[in-house]
């Protein structure tokens, strides 16, 4: 399930999702203003007004309009379906993302009152991001998917009691959904620290990962030094170096062991990947000889021990790096790149073991952001043009003054990509925020970077230098991210979110 099968609670004043922008107030105290273009509206009704009084005596029947009005009504239907033609809306977008707005029936004016009291415009009224006390009413009372129904037994638990004692009446699905919304509205307790009991088994849960034995992991360990090992030891020790919290709770050592046997995990796949090929260019004789089915791509050595002689010397000949004519290959299973420290510094500070840190790690490596450590980053690179995409479409103007200052997302948001703002403190709320990307699913994280970028609105227009004010975000604020995240997945056209959902495979 993706976020996009929620909907928040209809808002008073909604403008028309035909709008170029919208105003986001992500903060009370920081609202990011964005210039709105109004939707072609109709006649101006002090016109009508006049057109109708001069020719209201010559209207055959009492309540019917002038013919003048009537011409310009028909005028105006035309003018909207032309806009509709040059404008138009994606596939349930009005149905699914704002409510269009509504034109009431024309009718006759009394030509008695000269000048009636006109309302609001909708045009006027912003869009409003729910606030911190309507949010978690906001979440829970809306409408999801019919395949995604929460569980109403899991409901009434809570989060501790539905992860200890299972789900009710044995409906993981539902119990699932549940769970989501419940780290939504309420998010996970932890202390100021950011430390809580059930975090790192919330998170096994929504990554998917496997049951691993503490013995899988100590054997990885034993292995000694992976082809990687130089470039591990290179990053370890400049790993959150500025947080105390990390410092304090892990270790250097630590988080060498977890890489290294990462690297040792992803190596091992990396090798019975150089294998396929062998087997697939054998003759098509002895593969009909074979009792492997032709096109599957495995044969005997998937099969094979990683701890065996020939296993460990083809590990030995090969090295660990972003480049080599298998990068392109769709089921290149990635390699160690540089970042993966900082991706892996939250699991370890999170878990209460290395190898609950590892199996959650590598779940979200190899199943989630394979694009990430696959060939040259190909899954960052598209994750950073997607940024300026969604930039572009939520606020043109700041994207168009970031742009005529020379700063794509390239430049001022690769390590936010790469490490799901990890690389931002202060940790407690990486945590956070990481509850939600991982209940959702970490393509959100594009619109999480362009959610801080909509939140310093005013700071980056007012600089003259935005580039020094980019090279390090502003301290995390996760609730106030997830909320204007909210806000800005309405805006996203069907298509652009597809490219986000499949950017990092």
């Amino acid at each position: 399930m993706t976020l996009r099968d929620l909907k928040a609670k209809p808002l008073e004043g909604l403008p028309s999702p035909t709008k170029e922008t919208r105003t986001l107030s992500p903060l009370a105290s920081l609202q990011a203003t964005m210039q709105l273009h109004s939707p072609p509206s109709p006649g101006s009704h002090r016109t009508l007004r006049r057109l109708q009084s001069a020719h209201s005596l010559g209207a055959k029947v009492a309540g019917q309009g002038s013919l003048i009005s009537q011409q310009r009504q028909q005028q105006q239907q035309q003018q909207q379906q032309q806009h509709i033609q040059l404008h138009p809306p994606t596939q349930q977008q009005h149905a699914r993302i704002l409510a269009p707005p509504v034109i009431p029936p024309r009718r006759h004016v009394n030509t008695t009152n000269r000048s009636p009291q006109r309302g609001r415009a909708n045009s006027d009224a912003p869009i409003t991001v729910p606030s911190p006390h309507t949010f978690g009413a906001a979440m829970t009372a809306t409408r999801r998917s019919a395949l995604n129904k929460r569980s109403p037994a899991a409901d009434a638990m809570s989060l501790d009691k539905l992860l200890r004692e299972g789900p009710p009446n044995g409906d993981i699905e539902g119990a699932l959904e549940s769970s989501r919304l419940k780290i939504l509205d309420q998010g996970i307790k932890a202390d100021s620290d950011g430390m809580s009991s059930l975090r790192i088994y919330v998170w096994l849960i929504l990554l998917n990962a496997p049951v691993l034995e503490t013995d899988s992991y100590l054997a990885l360990i034993h292995r000694g030094a992976s082809p990687a090992y130089s470039k591990i030891r290179n990053d370890t020790f400049r790993t959150l170096t500025t947080d105390p919290l990390f410092r304090r709770r892990v270790s250097e050592a630590s988080l060498i062991r977890l890489l290294n046997a990462i690297a040792w995990k992803l190596h091992d796949a990396r090798t019975e990947r150089t294998r396929e090929p062998s087997i697939c260019s054998s003759s098509r004789q002895s593969l009909d000889q074979s009792n492997s089915r032709p096109g599957t791509g495995y044969g005997s050595g998937y099969d094979s021990n990683p701890t065996s002689p020939i296993a460990k010397h083809r590990a030995r000949a090969l090295t660990l790096t972003t480049e080599g004519s298998e990068a392109s290959m769709p089921l290149d299973p990635g390699t160690y790149v540089q970042g993966m420290n900082v991706l892996a510094a939250p699991f370890l500070y999170a878990a209460r073991s290395e190898a609950e840190a590892f199996i959650a790690f590598h779940q979200l490596l190899t199943k989630e952001l394979p694009g990430y450590i696959r060939g040259a980053m190909d899954g960052v690179h598209k994750g950073l043009a997607l940024v300026d995409k969604v930039l572009s479409i939520v606020d043109p103007k700041l994207s168009l003054y970031l742009l005529s200052k020379n700063l794509t997302a390239e430049i001022y948001a690769f390590p936010s990509v790469l490490t799901l703002c990890a690389c931002t403190p202060p940790l407690p709320e990486v945590l956070r925020l990481w509850d939600f990307l991982f209940a959702y699913g970490p393509h959100l994280n594009i619109l999480c970077i362009v959610a801080q970028l909509v939140m310093i609105r005013t700071k980056i227009m007012e600089s003259p230098s935005p580039n020094k004010l980019l090279r390090s975000f502003p301290a995390l604020q996760a609730d106030q991210i997830k909320r204007t995240t909210l806000a800005i997945i309405k805006m996203i056209p069907d298509d652009v979110y597809s490219d986000i959902v499949a950017h990092a495979r």
